[in-house]
């Protein structure tokens, strides 16, 4: 009825305009039409209860009914007429400590790991790896790819990488094939290019080697690349306002600033490497808006940066990542780091893990993240190898003296987001009315629904889900997350 008043009205009214109108107004209704007539299927919940011994158990909830919303009952309601931004993948990092650890696994265990994670159908489908150029923390030694002031590059080579970091990458790109994303991202330039002659305690990047760390870069993504991985993109600096006892560098917003608008940027494109994704800050939410904001608002330096990357170690400043979105909307948003921290083995198998992994995770991409990076993807039974002691935990250890493999409730947690919300999804409206229940949603590529539901509470939550004038019921149980797929 509306797509006939609509041709009337164009050819009554607007008959000169009316084969665009017309084309255009078709199209919108078909769109809407889409939305609305979405093919509601009967759900399946998949539900992870470490109480109860279930890891994304499936289970076949009730089929979708005509019904109305009531306030006195806990609902989820949502909503797929309004899409938002394009979900890129997940994925986690390859840092030279899960490497090592990799390659002292047996070889089934190899085996195992490498389907756990980028298997899309028995694994959890990442597809997205970040790594370290230079040492950082998870090495066992302290390194760069040149001898000391060689500001040419000449002596320029990755064969550290190659023992352990570049078979095991280049493992999963091939696993992954052509859905593969790779990003890398140093902790500090070599020592003789710092203030304080050193990788490690910060210091800072001097002036006159700004161009020769530029060129660093390209060296290294050439390097990667002639190695038969290709390289997606890169963040300037890890963690560019914190003094560490491990590699770091200060790296202040005008430092940063000037980097990517004089040097990175321009060097980059001289070099035919422009279509490499700059990430700016990657560093905690606490100071994202006030680190990149100059940057860009300057036109100049804007158009060399992709996006803004942030990690969660500040326990949950999310406001600054809508204030990031909003004011600068044409900027993509990547979570690039994040883990337990503070390794203990005495805790490896509380679900606390995998509920602060799901509550950043909903509250970020209900922010706009598109892209997002777990911290090592593989760690020892000692949360290391770490050249400094900062040991943490992964979603995967792996005991060195027996083979074995644990894996952590963040492993599964991690799994209800990442297996079933695909690249290319679009996240859409949800919204939950109780606290105790949070939400994120999201229309994959195929059309399929996800609705992920965590509750980290202690109390028994029977709740609807609602859609289009149609409801489903469920029950969530205590520190329970639970993925629909319908």
């Amino acid at each position: 009825m509306k797509l006939v008043y609509i041709i009337y009205h164009v050819k009554i009214h607007n008959i000169m305009k009316a084969p665009i109108t017309l084309f255009f107004s078709i199209l919108s209704l078909l769109s809407l039409s889409a939305v609305s007539n979405h093919q509601i299927t009967k759900p399946q919940i998949y539900i992870s209860d470490f109480k109860a011994n279930k890891q994304m158990e499936v289970t076949a909830a009730p089929l979708f009914v005509d019904s109305k919303i009531s306030g006195n009952k806990a609902c989820i309601f949502v909503d797929p007429k309004h899409k938002f931004e394009e979900m890129i993948g997940f994925g986690g990092a390859i840092t030279d400590a899960v490497a090592e650890t990799f390659a002292k696994m047996p070889k089934i265990k190899q085996d195992e790991i490498i389907k756990a994670y980028f298997d899309p159908t028995s694994g959890i489908g990442y597809r997205v790896i970040r790594t370290n150029m230079n040492s950082c923390d998870f090495s066992s030694d302290s390194y760069s790819y040149v001898t000391e002031n060689d500001t040419q590059l000449k002596s320029f080579n990755i064969e550290h990488d190659r023992k352990y970091k570049l078979p095991l990458i280049k493992r999963v790109s091939e696993t992954i094939g052509k859905n593969f994303m790779f990003y890398v991202s140093p902790w500090s330039p070599p020592a003789w290019m710092k203030t304080n002659n050193n990788m490690l305690l910060g210091g800072e990047l001097k002036k006159e080697y700004y161009q020769p760390w530029a060129n660093y870069f390209v060296k290294y993504i050439q390097s990667y690349q002639n190695a038969g991985i290709p390289v997606w993109g890169l963040t300037i600096q890890n963690e560019p306002q914190a003094v560490q006892k491990w590699e770091s560098c200060i790296f202040n917003p005008d430092m940063a600033h000037d980097f990517i608008k004089n040097y990175l940027g321009p060097t980059l494109k001289m070099n035919g490497l422009a279509d490499k994704k700059i990430i700016a800050w990657d560093h905690n939410r606490d100071f994202a808006y006030h680190y990149v904001a100059d940057m860009l608002n300057d036109p100049e330096t804007s158009k060399f940066i992709w996006g803004v990357g942030f990690h969660w170690y500040d326990r949950g400043k999310y406001e600054n990542i809508d204030q990031l979105r909003n004011s600068f909307p044409d900027k993509k948003l990547a979570f690039t780091e994040g883990c337990a921290e503070w390794f203990n083995p005495d805790k490896i198998h509380g679900v606390e893990i995998g509920e602060y992994y799901a509550t950043n995770i909903i509250n970020d991409l209900n922010r706009g993240v598109v892209l997002w990076t777990d911290w090592n993807i593989l760690l020892d039974e000692k949360g290391g190898p770490n050249h400094v002691g900062n040991v943490c935990f992964a979603p995967i250890h792996g005991v060195i003296t027996n083979g074995e493999l644990i894996y952590t409730t963040g492993y599964t947690y991690i799994g209800h987001f990442s297996k079933y919300i695909r690249p290319g999804a679009r996240r859409i409206t949800a919204s939950s009315n109780r606290m105790q229940l949070e939400t994120t949603s999201f229309i994959n590529p195929d059309g399929k629904i996800i609705v992920v539901i965590l509750n980290r509470t202690n109390e028994i939550l029977p709740y609807s889900i609602f859609i289009s004038g149609k409801e489903s019921k469920s029950v969530s149980n205590p520190h329970t997350i639970a993925t629909w797929v319908f």
